[in-house]
């Protein structure tokens, strides 16, 4: 499965962590994703969706609905 929020889009990014005495060593930058049910009225219908915490809060403040179309517009989720 790939680290990657079916909303917002926020996948994995890499970078550096840097020691005490300036060394750089390669890393990687987790987005925060949970794996939550929604339910969408107009259709009757429970859906799994891997969302990050800023996808969760998008969904509460839009809905669910606004979010799927919004993020099938974009080409995060294809069909």
């Amino acid at each position: 499965m790939s680290k990657i929020c079916e909303i917002t889009g926020k996948k994995v990014m890499s970078g550096h962590k840097v020691s005490h005495s300036n060394i750089k060593t390669k890393r990687k930058f987790y987005p925060n994703l949970q794996t939550k049910k929604f339910f969408i009225p107009e259709e009757n219908m429970w859906i799994t969706l891997k969302v990050s915490a800023a996808g969760i809060r998008t969904i509460n403040k839009k809905g669910v609905m606004a979010c799927l179309e919004n993020s099938i517009e974009k080409g995060i989720i294809k069909l």
